[in-house]
């Protein structure tokens, strides 16, 4: 059964008596059925699951415990047992980079100066090793593989959240079928593939000036350009395991979403803020801060 989040965008399949189901992105029920269409590419490959669910739950808990402990009282009221499996769609992209590049280089020297200042009234001169830099100009060329490049394509999972959860172990994959993704929900591709195809050349791109950078000959460089294009490009739909808790612990906010690799237990969200906790913390800090003051004007009275 293929179905629809009216609210974030998500497409999901889900167990075909299932008519509708909360959405494990935005906690939203307004999921709707859309049917089948031959323009959704079926999956190539697919990571299982390494973590359980109770696992999850408590990296969870200690990414609340530790990270936030300002966070809102209402997620006292939410159930942190509703973490979700999801597999969501990505794209693995790999290419031929060939680029052209230029820079300046800094080579690293040191002289002696002479210099004047005064000590005791009088005005003495002195010498002082300085390191100077020389610059000089270098353009080359640059062929290399870029390989498993991962961009979203689902639109209920931002490419910025699925790239604070990688790495994913991308040795583990494995061939899709049916059978691997039974009993689970898995998304369906809800980006484009021009859309995710603009975003995994951006990503390749930025990697290769990467490369370049941290092979750049000299003690220094700067002025940094290149000028990539990108061969023999492939792109396959990969499905990555992610533990989803969407919990609406306040009806007029937006859902808090903590999202988890379910292969390296990796944690990532944005917890909402309590500012009345902040107030009362700086508070209690203040008043903590007047009483030493106030002891210590005591003591050095007596």
């Amino acid at each position: 059964m293929n179905l629809r989040c009216q609210s974030c965008g998500a497409e999901l399949v889900v167990a075909a008596e299932s008519f509708t189901t909360v959405c494990p992105y935005c906690a939203a029920p307004s999921v709707v059925e859309r049917p089948a269409s031959e323009a959704r590419p079926v999956p190539s490959f697919a990571l299982g699951f390494a973590l359980t669910r109770d696992v999850a739950t408590e990296r969870v808990k200690h990414w609340l415990r530790t990270r936030h402990p300002w966070t809102h009282g209402g997620l006292k009221r939410a159930s942190l047992q509703d973490v979700r499996g999801v597999y969501a769609p990505a794209w693995l992209y790999s290419a031929r980079a060939e680029s052209r590049y230029s820079a300046s280089i800094g080579e690293n020297y040191q002289e002696t100066e002479t210099y004047t200042t005064t000590e005791n009234g009088k005005t003495v001169t002195k010498t002082r090793t300085v390191t100077k830099t020389e610059w000089r100009s270098l353009q080359g060329e640059h062929s290399e593989y870029v390989l498993d490049v991962l961009v979203t394509a689902s639109r209920g999972l931002p490419n910025a959240e699925l790239e604070a959860l990688e790495p994913f172990d991308l040795r583990a994959l494995a061939r899709y079928e049916p059978a691997l993704v039974a009993g689970w929900v898995a998304e369906e591709p809800s980006l484009s593939r021009e859309e995710s195809l603009r975003q995994a050349r951006e990503e390749a791109r930025e990697r290769i000036g990467r490369r370049l950078s941290s092979f750049m000959p000299g003690d220094s460089h700067r002025e940094l350009r290149h000028d990539t294009h990108l061969e023999e490009e492939s792109l396959d739909v990969c499905l990555v395991p992610v533990w989803v808790l969407a919990a609406r612990y306040d009806p007029e906010k937006p859902p808090l979403r903590v999202i988890v690799n379910g292969q390296s237990g990796e944690v990532f969200g944005q917890a909402p803020v309590s500012w009345v906790k902040v107030l009362l913390t700086a508070l209690a800090l203040l008043a903590l801060v007047l009483l030493l003051a106030w002891l210590s004007s005591r003591g050095g009275g007596r």
